[in-house]
């Protein structure tokens, strides 16, 4: 008996081991930017588009242009579907990217692998986006990106491969110039992003990006806050245009309602209303100096 549970206990102690270095090598692959097979734009298109969710201008607002925005690792939930109203109530065609359900990292709590980095990282993420600002059907006028959590990490990874050229991985070509694609950029909003090892942004000559602005959670629990601002500092020595703006005690995901199972974070009205006048000001600023078309966000009326 006693030789069983030392031998069972031994193979228990060689699969953790075996689970770590599998975890270690995947976490490699990804800091790596490795990829398995590689997409054409066409076939990204096809998988992700009967997935989006668009929101347009109601009859009787001027159009303004396109926005996209991009969820955390968790997926597609209520936050995104506020701020798509807000943008759509000004203007703007809101296109919700969803990168989990077309990959299944919807079932099973499978989006978990998202959000540890062992699944979809932001520099692969970043396909979507561009699959997604070259849609056809989007509208004329400038384009804003806006992303949450692993969605802002995506946005950034997406600025860094289109201004070095760099295609994204798992994607054989851009589905444009990605010149062409930042041109069409005036804004890029991230909201309490992820900015830690895993993010390669920090890389190329960063003139040609448009204006960003990052929101940040003083009292984040989920990503580093000191994080991205060092990384805002270091993008700024690159030529990059960043506004940053903390949000004194807000932790992550204060916009969003829906949670998982226990978890530690909550939804708070109030600061989803400052981090949208943060949103407002920066927009307002940029369509002043040329660079956005928007006019002022409506606040919520919760």
């Amino acid at each position: 008996m006693r030789q069983r549970l030392k031998r069972a206990g031994l193979a228990t102690a060689a699969l953790l081991v075996l689970m770590l270095v599998l975890t270690g090598a995947n976490t490699w692959r990804q800091w790596a930017g490795l990829a398995g097979a590689a997409d054409t734009p066409a076939t990204r298109h096809a998988q992700l588009e009967p997935f989006w969710r668009v929101t347009k201008p109601e009859e009787g607002i001027a159009g303004t242009g396109n926005a996209v925005l991009l969820s955390g690792c968790d997926g597609v939930h209520d936050n995104m579907g506020f701020w798509a109203d807000q943008l759509a109530g000004r203007g703007y065609r809101a296109l919700i990217l969803d990168s989990h359900r077309p990959r299944d990292l919807d079932r099973f709590e499978a989006w978990r692998l998202v959000c540890m980095g062992q699944a979809l990282p932001g520099a692969e993420r970043a396909g979507d986006l561009a699959v997604a600002l070259a849609d056809p059907a989007a509208p004329s006028g400038g384009t804003i990106v806006l992303g949450a959590s692993h969605g802002g990490w995506a946005a950034m990874e997406f600025l860094r491969l289109a201004l070095t050229g760099e295609t994204p991985p798992a994607l054989r070509h851009w589905p444009a110039s990605p010149a062409r694609l930042l041109q069409g950029l005036d804004a890029v909003i991230l909201l309490y992003p992820y900015c830690g090892l895993l993010n390669g942004a920090d890389d190329g000559d960063w003139t040609a990006a448009p204006p960003i602005l990052m929101v940040l959670a003083a009292e984040d629990r989920i990503v580093s806050t000191p994080a991205c601002e060092d990384m805002a500092v270091r993008l700024r020595e690159r030529g990059a245009r960043i506004e940053v703006a903390i949000l004194p005690g807000a932790d992550h995901g204060f916009d969003q309602r829906e949670r998982a199972a226990l978890s530690v974070l909550s939804f708070d009205p109030d600061l989803r209303d400052r981090a949208a006048d943060e949103v407002n000001a920066f927009l307002t600023a940029a369509d002043k100096h040329g660079n956005a078309r928007p006019r002022a966000l409506p606040r919520n009326s919760d």
